[in-house]
Parts: C-alpha cells; structure tokens; sequence
C-alpha cells in the first residue's frame, strides 16, 4: 500500500471516529428539560413530534462502540500501514491454522502415500478422504459425481485424454494440463461446406452408419483426405494420441459436444483446455490421495 492510500484510509477513519464523537456529545448537551419543549415542528392530527434524547441504554452502546473502535484499531490492523500492537495478519492466521491441521493429520496422509495407489482403492477410509479433497478442489470443474461438463472430461469412464494409469493421474494433477486446438478451418478448405464435410467425416468415426446416407457419404468421401492435416495429432485412423492429449474421435466419448454443430466450431475457432496445476495448493501425499479416487471411479475396489 502506498504511503498516499495508507494516510487517505487514516485520514477517513479518524474523521469517521470524531464525527460520532461530536454527534454524541451535540446529543448529550440537550438535556431532557429541554428537549420537552423543544419540537420537531411535525405534526399530525393533534400529535406533535418531541427531539427528545437517544435513551440511556443507547447512549451507552454508543459510547461502547466508540471505545471498542478505538481499541481494535490500536490491536489490529485498520488504520493504513499500521499493523496493530498485536502485529495480527489473517495470512499469518491462516498459516498457523494449515499448519495445526498438517500436524494433525500428516501422519495420516504419509500413511496413505506409502501404499499404492492401485492398492489404496481397497481402502474405504482413504477413498472417503479422497472424495473430500475432491469436492473441495476438483468438482467445481468435474462435478460432484466427477461427471464432467462442456468441456470438461468425464473422470468415471474409460476414456483418457492424458492416460489413466495412476502416474499420469498424478501427473494431471500436480503439474496441470493444457490442451490446445489451433483453429483448422484453412486447412480443410476454409469454406463452410469444406468445414461441414470434415465436420461429418469425424462424426462417422465413431458412426460408421453415416455413411448409409449418400449426401453424407459423399461429404466423408472429399473430407477423408484432407484428415491427414488433422492425423499429425489425432492418429491416422483418429484414435487420438495420449502423448498430445488429442481426443480419440472413434468412440462416443465428445469433450464438446458430438452434434455437428460443436464439431463444426471446433474446427473453426479451435480449443483451448487448461487444468490448473495443484502443486502448490496440495501437499505430493494429498495429491496421491486424491489420485487414488479418481483412480477408483473407472477401477471399483476388489472384494
């Protein structure tokens, strides 16, 4: 905070402070004798309005506010730059706070990272920790069945962008993911019946009774050679490639939709998938954790 904002909150603050002291103290010289007679030059049916004084109990809450004011400014922070005798911050507060709960339960969590993760699946009490961590840093994205979204991978199933061995599980989530489609449409013709063509072409790939359509076997037939420019990352045949995160495009599995209108944008205007990297907001044994559920949504525990 520059020295300028720090004197201008000072400067407010205290201006606030002795504007309902001198309000207080402009009440309290009226005394009740006076206030009896003195009116508010309302009035209605007869009934007139008196300025009679705050109430006694009032007055002292008042009084009471202003002096609880005063104190914390002077304990904790408030007034600028100006810490407070305490020298009280909330970062500092929330550090010793994370640090209370890692001596708490480290031992447990170091526990669990010994075990693997293809083991701790069998492990109830440590899926049910995972499935915390998970709703607290994971569902807002995933959902909190880990369903997924537009745009957002269905973890429960078999289908992996980045693989779903337990390593690359880790990977995903300690390091992040960033998934991106450059815009294809000048590749494939930069029309927009060259764009609906490669459009159905990729919609025939997991739908091979497409091709019973003869307007739509023809536009497989002038797409299909032009698949090579979008082979580099999704595979001759398009099962994708787990190197590059390319989506496999023979299955059912759409990331953005499987109409032939998402499709269509895609090739047009590109993708662009970011996962945030958790590396500094999850401890290595809270990832593996974590790691070990979502790791148990497609592999169900042996009995």
């Amino acid at each position: 905070m520059s020295d300028f904002w720090s004197w201008f909150i000072i400067v407010i603050v205290v201006l606030n402070l002795l504007g309902c002291a001198g309000l207080l103290l402009w009440n309290k010289s009226i005394s009740p004798e006076e206030a009896a007679k003195e009116t508010t030059g309302h009035t209605f049916d007869g009934i007139v309005e008196r300025n009679s004084p705050l109430p006694r109990w009032w007055l002292g809450l008042f009084i009471g506010t202003l002096i609880f004011a005063c104190v914390y400014l002077a304990l904790y922070p408030g007034l600028g730059k100006f810490d407070g005798m305490l020298g009280w911050t909330s970062s500092n507060q929330y550090d010793s706070e994370v640090a209370l709960v890692e001596r708490q339960t480290g031992p447990l969590f170091e526990q669990y990272a010994q075990v693997p993760i293809e083991e701790l699946i069998n492990y109830p009490e440590a899926l049910a920790v995972g499935g915390r961590l998970f709703a607290n840093n994971c569902a807002i994205c995933h959902g909190s069945d880990a369903r997924g979204a537009k745009g957002y991978p269905n973890l429960t199933d078999d289908d992996w962008l980045y693989g779903g061995e337990p390593e690359q599980i880790v990977t995903s989530i300690t390091a992040g993911r960033h998934g991106m489609m450059p815009p294809m449409a000048a590749a494939v013709g930069n029309t927009d019946e060259a764009v609906r063509d490669m459009a159905i072409y990729v919609q025939s790939l997991s739908r091979p009774d497409l091709a019973k359509d003869a307007q739509k076997a023809a536009a497989i037939e002038r797409a299909k050679p032009k698949f090579m420019v979008c082979a580099a990352c999704h595979g001759p045949d398009g099962s994708g490639n787990q190197m590059l995160g390319a989506p496999n495009l023979t299955d059912a599995v759409w990331l953005y939709g499987p109409r032939i209108e998402d499709i269509e944008h895609t090739i047009k205007q590109g993708r662009s998938g970011n996962m945030p990297a958790h590396e500094n907001l999850l401890s290595p044994e809270r990832i593996h954790v974590i790691a070990s559920y979502v790791y148990s949504l497609s592999h169900p525990a042996q009995q």
